[in-house]
Formats: C-alpha cells, sequence, structure tokens
C-alpha cells in the first residue's frame, strides 16, 4: 500500500480528512528541561530542540546555564542527527531579573554580548527567550511599563550580536499580549506560542476549539491572536503540551506515563474541542490532557492554517513508548 493512502486511512480512522499540503516543510520544536535527565530526548522525533533553561544573572547583564553537565550530553544528540539545531531557552516561568536587564542599556548590552559568548562557547544554534511576562507580575518577577518597549530593543540587541545566521525565538503567551510583535518580528525568527495552561479543571487548558470546557482561551483563538498581532503565520510554531494538568494525586499524577485510571476515573472525549479528559463518577472534568488524536487535530490545523510548525513542552513528560512526540512527528512531517 502507497504511504500516502496508508496514512490517509490512519486521519480517517480519527475521523479527519487528510489536510492539505503546506507550502513547505514544518518544524518540531522540543524543548527539554536541564532537570529531567533520567530520559535523553530522541533527535529523530523532532528538527529543533530548545535547552530549558538559562537564566538572567542576578547582576542583570549576563546568562546562567542550569545544569550544564547535562548540557553537553543534549548536545552530542547532534551526532544522531547533524540537522538538529539546538537552542538555549533563557528564562521560564518565575524567573526573573529580565525587567531590570532590558531597562538599563548597559546591562541589556552585555547580557546581548553573553548570549554570544554562550552560543559560541556550546555551540548552540540559537537562543529562545522565555520572559513570562513583560510588564506582569504573575509569576512572581519584578516588572515595568515600560518592558514591553524594553523588550523589543533587547530582540533589537540580541540579534545584533548573535548575528543573522543564529536563531532568535520567543515563547509567548496564548492571548499574545504583552509583546510589540509588530516592532519584533524583523528581529525574530519564529514565535513559539504556549498554547496550554489557560485553565484548571473542571476547564480543559488546551482545547482546540471553543466548547463548554475550554479556559480562558483555546489553541485556535490563540493562533488566531497572534496573525491579528502581526505575526506571519509561517512565523508561528503551536504549542502543545506532553502533560496532563489537573490535581496531583498518585493516579492522576502518573496517568499520562501509565495510562492507568485507577478504576476512579472515566476516559472522556470533548467532540467539540477535540481532546481528552479524565472525568469522575459526576462526569466532572478532574484531568485535561492531550492524546494521539487530539495531537492528530492540531497538527491538521497546523497543516490547514500553513503555520511553520509544532512546538511541545517537554520531552521527558512523554510516557516510555514515547507515544506523543512519536504523534506529533507522524502526523506533522508524514
Amino acid at each position: 500500500m502507497k504511504k500516502s493512502i496508508l496514512w490517509a486511512l490512519i486521519w480517517l480512522s480519527f475521523g479527519l480528512s487528510a489536510p492539505a499540503k503546506t507550502q513547505q516543510q514544518p518544524i518540531i520544536v522540543a524543548y527539554v528541561a536541564s532537570w529531567g535527565t533520567q530520559r535523553m530526548p530522541d533527535p529523530s522525533l523532532m528538527t529543533h530542540l530548545n535547552y530549558a533553561f538559562g537564566n538572567v544573572t542576578k547582576t542583570f547583564d549576563g546568562v546562567s546555564i542550569q545544569n550544564t553537565d547535562f548540557l553537553l550530553k543534549v548536545m552530542k544528540l547532534k551526532e544522531r542527527n547533524p540537522k538538529l539545531k539546538i537552542i538555549l531557552s533563557i528564562g521560564g516561568w518565575t524567573a526573573g531579573n529580565f525587567s531590570e536587564m532590558a531597562a538599563d542599556e548597559r546591562c541589556r548590552l552585555s547580557f546581548a554580548r553573553d548570549c554570544k559568548r554562550v552560543v559560541d562557547e556550546y555551540g548552540f544554534d540559537g537562543i529562545d527567550i522565555d520572559w513570562e511576562y513583560p510588564t506582569s507580575d504573575e509569576a512572581g518577577i519584578s516588572c515595568s511599563p515600560d518592558d514591553t518597549d524594553n523588550f523589543t530593543l533587547l530582540m533589537r540587541d540580541i540579534r545584533a550580536a548573535i548575528g543573522k545566521q543564529k536563531l532568535l525565538t520567543i515563547a509567548t503567551i496564548a492571548d499574545a499580549k504583552y509583546i510589540d510583535f509588530r516592532a519584533c518580528m524583523k528581529y525574530l525568527d519564529f514565535v513559539n506560542i504556549m498554547a496550554y495552561d489557560v485553565a484548571n479543571p473542571p476547564k480543559h487548558h488546551t482545547t482546540l476549539y471553543r466548547s463548554a470546557l475550554s479556559g480562558r482561551i483555546t489553541v485556535e483563538e490563540a493562533v488566531q491572536a497572534h496573525l491579528k498581532a502581526g505575526v506571519p503565520r509561517q512565523k508561528l510554531t503551536l504549542g502543545m503540551p506532553l502533560y496532563g494538568r489537573g490535581a496531583s494525586n498518585k493516579v492522576l499524577g502518573n496517568f499520562v506515563k501509565t495510562g492507568e485510571t485507577g478504576g476512579q476515573y472515566k476516559r472522556m472525549w470533548d467532540d467539540v474541542g477535540k481532546v481528552p479528559y479524565l472525568a469522575d463518577d459526576e462526569g466532572k472534568l478532574v484531568l485535561a490532557y492531550d492524546s494521539p488524536v487530539s495531537l492528530a487535530w492540531k497538527c491538521r490545523y497546523i497543516k490547514e492554517q500553513g503555520l511553520l510548525g509544532a512546538m511541545y513542552w517537554e520531552c521527558t513528560e512523554d510516557n516510555d513508548q514515547l507515544e506523543g512526540m512519536r504523534s506529533i512527528w507522524l502526523y506533522l512531517m508524514k
């Protein structure tokens, strides 16, 4: 059987028609956490790998990197996939010092130069800035009303420091807030939408379309918000979670990795939002997650919209069969 026919049958088995082919070969951006050292990522299932995290130093003028011993092992993945692009992601939830650094020209330029230093020293293919979020103290970090303008200056200065041959990317809140994309895009190669973590049970945190279970914003709404804000669709990657979000008891906390419900929860499917979830005896959502079927729907949406590709957090959150990572690779790249 021809591969094209085989994949058409697989799409149909999930109730989807095969998506139209995009004009470009998609990319897949995987994050790997410096603390998730129990399993190395499979470099054949991604095109880009973001190492999380680097941080802004306490003196606001440089870059520090978490767990450099693990980083050196990650860099060796290029031996297995020479085309793999490995990027240092700087920031993350509760990671501060951005506001002070970006507001001071001397510190900002020093930080940009240090980005260049770590790129050269470790052999990174670029820098990813994950400032969560300019002008917001939601994550318990310092902020200023000037952060949005200073963010643009930071992108300008990092681009000038690392040069045009290296990648410069950012991770953004689903709502497309806090950043002046029209001012920044001339410096950026692409934007990773964190289209997840927008709600807690009994709402789902990453529905594709608006349903009764959707949180404050859906995946579709997040993409459209970024397009409206000025990000070209060919510079957008859609972020997907490899983890479940909900209560953290022993069964629910391990469900994504084990697939076991302990006989306490029901597997449910939101046919409007195109996502699965676990429910208690009363039918209330207690764990939101993605499955191969929901990932297939999201990959189809990426292709329909002509987006650059997919992103996911985070490699070691997947099960031992790498079911999530393999699903994204197969449905997006084949």
